[in-house]
């Protein structure tokens, strides 16, 4: 069995149905991958794995339990943080604050201190911004900032939604290195990213969505080298 097998997962925003039959699994330790097209369902996915958006139908089983519609803050004390597309950072709050309400879950209940102090051991960076306003940081500071937040409750996966969003090419770089060293130490990694070379070449498996839609999976490698992947998303013809 999987760490996460997620099973025909449908989700909608009132009327509007985002997704038709989204399928994955992500085995412990591993990074995966899912591309597709911008509007194919990917952010949605993530959410409704998060139950941020509740899924109408399909399964989610997280090391072997249905997490299925459980509310944001049950499905973190499982073990799944997200690092949320554009950071969603309390901008008005300083760094210290932000990296304080990652841990404002039973899952990290009395080891608060432990881990803003591995946060700051780990990212140096943050520990000279600790009393800066999120709002004043830089893009490239702030994704920091949000990676650091969501590992705060001291996942078992982490669900990352464009990381590199509005990042220069060398941030971009920087961040996908901090998701490796995190992935080493453990932690499974679902990725949602609009470089999709990038996002393949860290990836050990990949899922392609069309339309909220599952409608291709392999190994990253073989994604990548798929014909119909290179037309559509990688500019190769």
């Amino acid at each position: 069995m999987a760490l996460l097998e997620v099973d025909a997962l449908e989700a909608a925003y009132g009327d509007f149905k985002a997704l038709h039959g989204v399928s994955f699994a992500v085995e412990r330790g591993e990074i995966v991958s899912i591309v597709g097209a911008n509007g194919a369902g990917k952010s949605t996915t993530l959410k409704a794995l998060m139950g941020i958006v509740r899924p109408t139908a399909g399964t989610v089983l997280f090391e072997g339990t249905s997490i299925a519609g459980r509310r944001p803050a049950s499905v973190v004390d499982a073990g799944i943080a997200l690092v949320p597309e554009g950071r969603n950072l309390f901008r008005d709050m300083s760094v210290d604050e932000n990296l304080r309400v990652g841990a404002d879950v039973r899952r990290a209940a009395g080891k608060g201190r432990a881990r803003i102090r591995e946060m700051y051991e780990r990212f140096p960076m943050l520990s000279t911004l600790r009393d800066r306003s999120a709002g004043a940081l830089s893009g490239g500071q702030q994704q920091i900032v949000a990676l650091a937040r969501a590992l705060m409750s001291d996942p078992t996966v982490l669900l990352m939604d464009e990381p590199s969003l509005g990042l220069s090419p060398k941030i971009t770089l920087e961040v996908f290195a901090l998701v490796r060293e995190i992935n080493a130490r453990g932690v499974a990694v679902v990725l949602v990213e609009q470089n999709v070379v990038q996002a393949l070449e860290l990836a050990s498996h990949a899922y392609v969505l069309t339309e909220g839609k599952t409608v291709m999976s392999g190994s990253a490698a073989d994604i990548r080298n798929n014909e119909d992947v290179k037309r559509r998303f990688l500019g190769e013809v």
